[in-house]
């Protein structure tokens, strides 16, 4: 009888845990009820998703539109339609970033709430698994000897033997199983991370919009004021804006070609050195890109560099060592100010639309140095014509070419 009591207990203890970890992971009325809610929240996400592909087509059909005004000639009308346009494209894209935002916090809630029952399962196995081991450890007390001498016959010990060693095997399989819901569980942890991380940027990059907002306003404002609403004045601040670009172009080479002849044979610029820069400003985010297709004077000349979001009077420091060919000053708003520095192994940067300068000609100056303070704020000192708001204009130059800073940028 002893025996018969101990395999059927042996055999209960394994069918419960069966029940408990495979079956029953937990009641029924509460795992209805988690995914109901999980079911609800993946349908405000998909509806979520469908209102932002929406707004995307929509931003989609005003790019084309903007593209097509880009190719007319420029007239103080077409650079109009152009920033009403460009206000609406801004628009939709801050009604996007608002729609992905609750997307990620609904995708967020969705993931806590697996996580949160995925713990409770964990916790059962837990609990349940340690039982089952005591339970063991006290079977195992009693030896093979005594085993046999308990038993009737050898059929039943090896009956036994057997059934203890089925639930030895079962314990293995739910150590495995909760090894499983350990690991889904950390990579869950792991997405919960990347959706914050996600959320964070998202908000940044909605506060950056909605400044873009503001600023293209006062650039539209501006624009009507300083030409009084005439072609005739608009032309002309397009002729000095050309003027002043090629003339900042030939400056540059000029001055870049007379430094280097100047240092040639020197060992003050090294080479074959590190090409890498680092960001000027703590700011990497970029608001025109080099030979941006939006730029809006690119019929008059190419965005040369990158536009680095920076509030006016931001520390600007030198992306590498090297030496300083031309730091430029302005006194008036219609004045571009920049500092374009010579490295080594045929590269130069350029920093512009600066409010202050720190450096002077002929100085050398480390990585990381600041070298000026940043500004394009409208109306501002050294700002130049037709800038929309704070930023620093960056120039990466080889062998006196511009070429894409993202490409040299860490």
């Amino acid at each position: 009888m002893a025996s018969i009591a101990s395999r059927f207990g042996i055999a209960l203890i394994a069918v419960l845990a069966m029940a408990v970890f495979v079956v029953l992971p937990v009641r029924a009325e509460e795992n209805q009820a988690l995914k109901e809610e999980i079911a609800k929240l993946q349908d405000e996400i998909r509806a979520k998703k469908e209102e932002s592909a929406k707004i995307e087509e929509k931003i989609g059909t005003i790019k084309k539109s903007i593209e097509r005004k880009q190719v007319e000639a420029l007239s103080l009308q077409n650079q109009m339609g152009i920033l009403e346009e460009r206000l609406e494209a801004v628009r939709l894209d801050i009604q996007s970033t608002l729609v992905e935002l609750e997307t990620v916090q609904l995708e967020l809630k969705e993931l806590r709430l697996e996580m949160d029952e995925k713990n409770k399962q964990i916790a059962r196995h837990k609990e349940i698994l340690s039982e089952l081991i005591r339970t063991i450890q006290r079977e195992s007390d009693r030896n093979y000897l005594e085993l046999l001498l308990s038993n009737d016959s050898f059929s039943e010990f090896f009956s036994e033997v057997q059934y203890l060693e089925e639930v030895y095997l079962d314990v293995g399989a739910q150590a495995r199983t909760l090894r499983l819901a350990k690991e889904e569980l950390q990579t869950k942890e792991t997405k919960l991370s990347d959706k914050e991380r996600s959320l964070e940027k998202l908000k940044e990059a909605l506060a950056v919009k909605q400044q873009q907002v503001a600023e293209q306003r006062v650039y539209k404002d501006n624009l009507l004021k300083e030409t009084k609403e005439n072609e005739t004045v608009f032309q002309g601040m397009l002729a000095d804006l050309r003027r002043q670009a090629q003339t900042i172009e030939s400056e540059t080479q000029s001055i870049e070609r007379k430094i280097r002849a100047k240092l040639e044979g020197s060992d003050k610029l090294p080479q074959g050195g590190d090409t890498a820069f680092s960001w000027p400003v703590p700011s990497q985010y970029i608001t025109a890109y080099f030979h941006d297709p939006d730029y809006p004077f690119r019929n008059i000349f190419e965005h040369a560099g990158i536009d680095i979001k920076a509030g006016q009077g931001t520390a600007v420091r030198a992306a590498a060592s090297g030496y300083v060919a031309r730091a430029k000053r302005c006194g008036e708003s219609w004045c571009y100010s920049y500092v374009m520095i010579i490295h080594g192994d045929g590269l130069s940067t350029v920093y512009g639309h600066l409010s202050q300068t720190a450096v002077s000609e002929d100085q050398f100056v480390a990585r990381g140095d600041i070298i000026g303070y940043s500004g394009g704020t409208p109306g501002t000192v050294g700002a130049g014509p037709f800038v929309t708001g704070p930023h620093l204009h960056f120039e990466t130059r080889l062998n006196g070419i511009p070429v894409n800073p993202l490409e040299y940028l860490l």
